[in-house]
């Protein structure tokens, strides 16, 4: 007795049903609130704490995606509007110094 283990190595993905499963069922029960999960973890709350994206490019979200939306084409845009956006307010910020 207790003169062998076991160990099994398992595949899983915060995708799954079972991954978040606690005693007594799944916390998130549908697709929608893990995919949910996931985007606002890895872009929002990951720069949050990290200073940094939580993207690993793996592209797991977009085969996941029910819409088929390249999630990181668009963090892409919305990153390059941001920036558009801060220079176009330094620029008006340096032609008012100027007035």
């Amino acid at each position: 007795m207790g003169s062998r283990a076991d160990r099994t190595l398992k595949w899983d993905s915060c995708f799954t049903i079972d991954f978040s499963y606690i005693h007594g069922g799944s916390i998130r029960t549908s697709t929608k609130s893990r995919y949910r999960q996931m985007v606002t973890h890895k872009l929002a709350t990951w720069y949050e704490q990290f200073g940094t994206t939580g993207c690993v490019g793996c592209g797991r979200c977009i085969t996941w995606c029910p819409a088929a939306i390249d999630i990181t084409e668009e963090v892409g845009a919305i990153r390059e509007s941001e920036r558009t956006a801060m220079a176009t307010v330094k620029v008006k910020e340096g032609s008012n110094a100027n007035n």
